[in-house]
């Protein structure tokens, strides 16, 4: 019985946090390697530990996941997942806090929590199967890296 099994029937919404990171007009993509939603595209991101600041948890988890090092230029409007099984019980609730990021460091590289990796436009991001509400991030993420390209000066904002 995996960490995955112990999500199942939660008594409280679990809070993750994720990084949209921009490189050359793109945004870094995953494909999921475990349960829920394997092989759906989405950003790379995880659970938040005990005294980690939600951006600390998205950078530690792109690292962690995919090999790539970035900054983190702004917190974005957070996301909720909540599943219900056949009889209307929550089966997963998650809280995404994701957040924009510029690319400084690696190559991204696959493995048990990444099948597949790709730097993606927003319209190359529309013809994959992906999670809910990631067209909307990919968005906000691509306006606050240009808005801190822009305006370097400009403080971090942190959802």
């Amino acid at each position: 019985m995996g960490v995955a099994w112990r999500r199942r029937h939660p008594v409280r919404p679990f809070v993750a946090a994720s990084a949209a990171v921009v490189r050359d007009g793109r945004v870094l993509l995953a494909a999921r390697g475990q349960e829920p939603m394997r092989g759906i595209y989405t950003l790379p991101g995880g659970q938040v530990e005990v005294g980690e600041t939600l951006a600390e948890a998205a950078l530690r988890e792109l690292h962690e996941e995919v090999g790539v090092v970035a900054e983190v230029v702004a917190g974005l409007a957070p996301l909720e997942v909540i599943e219900r099984d056949a009889d209307g019980a929550v089966l997963h609730h998650f809280v995404i806090h994701p957040h924009a990021a510029r690319w400084r460091a690696g190559e991204p590289t696959t493995g048990p929590e990444a099948l597949d990796l790709r730097w993606a436009t927003p319209d190359e991001a529309r013809a994959l199967p992906t999670t809910r509400g990631l067209h909307a991030v990919i968005a906000q993420a691509l306006a606050a890296v240009e808005r801190a390209s822009s305006d370097p000066a400009a403080p971090e904002t942190e959802a």
